[in-house]
C-alpha cells in the first residue's frame, strides 16, 4: 500500500467556546478520491483549511509528504495584483506546467481570461478561482463546494474532469449526484470528531443512521445505568462507607460522561403553512413565448399544470429559466400565446439570491417584519423564539444582524420566512444553496407532502429526482421540452443531460424532427416492456410495503439489539433496502403512468 501524501492527527481547535474540533484526523492516499461531510458549522471548511496549512490547529500534528503538491479552492479568490482573470490563474501554474490548460479551463467554465477580476461577478468568482486550482494538475486537490455559482452543464463538465485527473480527491459539496458519482471514501465530520467509511457517499446515509441509533442505544443504557445507581443511592445505603463513596464517585463518574456526551443537533422542523384550495388547473400557458430584441428566449412553449404538480425547469445560466417564471407566474406577459392562471392562487417564492433580506435588520425582526415578538403562521400567531428554534437559530441568535450570517443560515431564514405565509403555489428558485445535506432531506420530504403545486429551479441532479413530477428542459434557441419523471429521466428520454446554452443548436443535439416524425412520435403506444411493468408494479410495491413491515415489528422489539446484534443490524438492513426498493418502484410505476396519460391524451 501506497505511502499517504498528506496525514492529519488529533487536531484540535476551538474558538473561545466548545471545541470546534476535537481529535479529528485522516490521510490522503495517491489518487485517493475522498468525501468530507457533516453538519453546517461542523467545521468541514476548517478542518480543510487546517489540512491546506492555511489555518493552525491548537493541538495536532499535520504531515505533508516531500515533494507533494497541493492546491485548495479558496471560498473567496483574492484577485489583488492582476489586470486579467488570464494571468490570476496563469500565476498559479508551476514550472513545466501546460499553460494552454489554463486557456481550456477558462472555456469550459465560460470565461474568456480577459475579464477585470475587478467586475466579476460572485459566480463568475468562484470560476476563475476553480480554473486556478486545477490548472496545476496537482498531487492532492482540497475543493470545498466546487460547484457553487455553476449551472448544470459546468457541473457535469467537472465531474468528468474531476474523474479523468490523477489528483488525489478532498471534495465538501452537499450535490449528493456529484459526490456519489465521484468518491470511494467518506469521511464524516461530526461533534468534532471524524469518522471514516472506506465506501464512497453513496453508501454513507445508511451507515451514518445505523451509527446514530447505535449511539442511541447506548446512550439509553447509560440512562438506565445512572437511574439504577441513583435509586441505590436514595434507598440501598448501608454503613459500609468506603463501599458506599466509591459507588457514589462511579456515579459520578457515570454522570461526567453522560454530560460530556455531545448529542447530535436537532433537525429543522419544516411546517408549511396552507394556504386555500387552488382551483384544479393552476397553470395553463399555450404557445408563450418571449423575446428581448433579437435574443428568443422562450419560443412556442405550452406549459399545464395542475394542483400537486412539481415542475423542475432546468437549464444553463442564461437560458431564460428566470424568465420563464415570471411567464408561468403571470409577472410577466408574453410577447406572443396566452397564459391561464387557476383562481384562488396563493405564491410564495424563494429568491435564490437572498436579495429580500435586509442585511442590517436583526433575524427576529426579518421574521416578524419589526412588529413585536410574534410570528405570524397562516392564521395563528408563535412566539418568534420558538420559530427560530424549528429552524435551528438559537434564542441568542435573535438580535444577531442578517449580514453576519453564514450562507446556509440566510438560506434557512428565507424557508423559515416564506413557509410562514399561506400559500398554494411555491415557486423555489435554487432553493438548495448552501443548505446540508440533512435540512435537504427535510425539504424534500416538505415539497412531497405539500399540498399545493412547486415550480422549482435547480442545478441539483439528485434533488430533481427526488422531488419532481416533470421537468421542463432547455434545448437550445429558446426551445423548451417537458419531460415526465426526474432530472434522471429526463436524461434518459434525451439521451443526455443539460447542454450548455450556445448561439447555435448543441452538436450533440438531435436535429429538430420533421412534422411527419414528429406525429409519428406522438402516436407512439406503450411497449409490451412498458405495459408488463405497469401491471406487475403495484403487487411488488405490495410486498416490499409487507416487508417493511416485518423488518419495523422486528426491530420494534427494544431488546433486539442487546440479545443478538447481528439479527439487529440484518433486520436493519432487509429494512434499508425494501424502502430503496419501494422508492424505485415507486418512482417508475409514476413515470410509466404520466407516460400512458400522456400517449393516450
Amino acid at each position: 500500500m501506497a505511502a499517504p501524501l498528506l496525514i492529519l492527527r488529533e487536531v484540535q481547535l476551538s474558538f473561545g467556546g466548545p471545541a470546534l474540533l476535537s481529535g479529528a484526523e485522516f490521510s490522503v492516499l495517491p489518487n485517493d478520491r475522498l468525501c468530507l461531510v457533516g453538519r453546517n458549522g461542523s467545521g468541514k471548511s476548517t478542518l480543510l483549511k487546517i489540512a491546506a496549512g492555511i489555518v493552525q490547529p491548537d493541538k495536532g500534528e499535520r504531515a505533508l509528504q516531500q515533494g507533494v503538491t497541493l492546491r485548495y479552492l479558496p471560498q473567496e479568490p483574492d484577485f489583488r495584483g492582476f489586470n486579467t482573470v488570464l494571468a490570476y490563474v496563469e500565476a498559479g501554474l508551476a514550472p513545466g506546467d501546460d499553460a494552454h490548460r489554463a486557456r481550456t479551463l477558462l472555456s469550459h467554465l465560460g470565461l474568456s481570461g480577459e475579464e477585470d477580476p475587478a467586475r466579476l461577478s460572485g459566480g463568475e468568482a468562484r470560476r476563475a478561482a476553480l480554473a486556478r486550482t486545477l490548472a496545476p494538475s496537482p498531487d492532492i486537490l482540497l475543493l470545498d463546494e466546487p460547484t457553487n455559482h455553476l449551472d448544470l452543464p459546468a457541473i457535469e463538465w467537472l465531474e468528468r474532469e474531476l474523474a479523468g485527473m490523477n489528483s488525489a480527491l478532498v471534495l465538501i459539496s452537499h450535490d449528493r449526484r456529484f459526490l456519489s458519482n465521484l468518491t470511494r471514501r467518506t469521511l464524516w465530520l461530526d461533534r468534532g470528531e471524524t469518522r471514516a467509511l472506506d465506501q464512497g457517499f453513496a453508501a454513507f446515509e445508511t451507515w451514518r443512521d445505523t451509527w446514530l441509533e447505535q449511539e442511541e442505544l447506548e446512550r439509553h443504557k447509560l440512562d438506565r445505568k445512572i437511574a439504577a445507581e441513583l435509586d441505590w443511592l436514595r434507598y440501598g445505603v448501608t454503613a459500609r462507607r468506603k463501599r458506599n463513596m466509591g459507588r457514589l464517585r462511579g456515579l459520578q463518574d457515570l454522570r461526567k460522561e453522560r454530560r460530556d456526551q455531545r448529542k447530535v443537533a436537532g433537525a429543522v422542523n419544516f411546517t408549511v403553512t396552507e394556504g386555500e384550495l387552488s382551483a384544479k388547473l393552476v397553470v395553463d400557458a399555450e404557445t408563450i413565448s418571449k423575446s428581448y430584441g433579437d435574443n428568443h428566449v422562450i419560443r412556442d412553449v405550452s406549459v399545464r399544470l395542475r394542483r400537486g404538480d412539481r415542475l423542475g425547469i432546468v437549464g444553463p445560466n442564461g437560458a431564460g429559466k428566470t424568465t420563464l417564471i415570471n411567464l408561468l407566474t403571470g409577472a410577466m406577459p408574453p410577447d406572443q400565446g396566452k397564459i391561464k392562471l387557476g383562481a384562488n392562487l396563493q405564491m410564495v417564492t424563494l429568491d435564490q439570491k437572498r436579495e429580500a433580506l435586509d442585511p442590517n435588520m436583526t433575524l427576529a425582526d426579518t421574521l416578524t417584519g419589526g412588529r413585536g415578538d410574534q410570528v405570524r403562521v397562516g392564521d395563528s400567531l408563535r412566539h418568534v423564539i420558538g420559530y427560530m428554534k424549528d429552524f435551528l437559530f438559537g434564542p441568542e441568535q435573535a438580535r444577531t444582524p442578517v449580514g453576519v450570517l453564514s450562507g446556509g443560515e440566510r438560506g434557512r431564514l428565507m424557508l423559515a420566512r416564506a413557509l410562514a405565509l399561506p400559500s398554494n403555489l411555491l415557486v423555489l428558485d435554487e432553493p438548495t444553496n448552501d443548505l446540508d445535506l440533512e435540512t435537504l432531506d427535510l425539504l424534500q420530504e416538505m415539497i412531497g407532502d405539500y399540498p399545493g403545486t412547486v415550480l422549482l429551479v435547480s442545478h441539483d441532479r439528485d434533488f430533481l429526482d427526488r422531488t419532481c413530477t416533470a421537468v421542463l428542459a432547455f434545448e437550445g434557441e429558446g426551445r423548451w421540452q417537458l419531460y415526465p419523471g426526474g432530472y434522471s429521466d429526463m436524461a434518459t428520454q434525451r439521451g443526455q443531460g443539460v447542454t450548455a446554452k450556445r448561439g447555435a443548436p448543441d452538436k450533440a443535439e438531435k436535429p429538430e424532427k420533421a412534422p411527419a416524425a414528429q406525429q409519428s412520435e406522438r402516436k407512439r403506444k406503450l411497449s409490451f416492456k412498458e405495459k408488463h411493468a405497469l401491471e406487475t408494479l403495484p403487487k411488488r410495491m405490495e410486498q416490499f410495503q409487507a416487508d417493511i413491515a416485518a423488518a419495523q415489528g422486528m426491530l420494534a422489539d427494544p431488546k433486539l439489539f442487546s440479545r443478538d446484534a447481528a439479527a439487529f443490524a440484518k433486520a436493519a438492513a432487509a429494512l434499508d433496502a425494501a424502502q430503496a426498493a419501494l422508492a424505485e418502484a415507486e418512482e417508475e410505476w409514476l413515470r410509466l403512468e404520466m407516460l400512458r396519460e400522456e400517449l393516450e391524451a
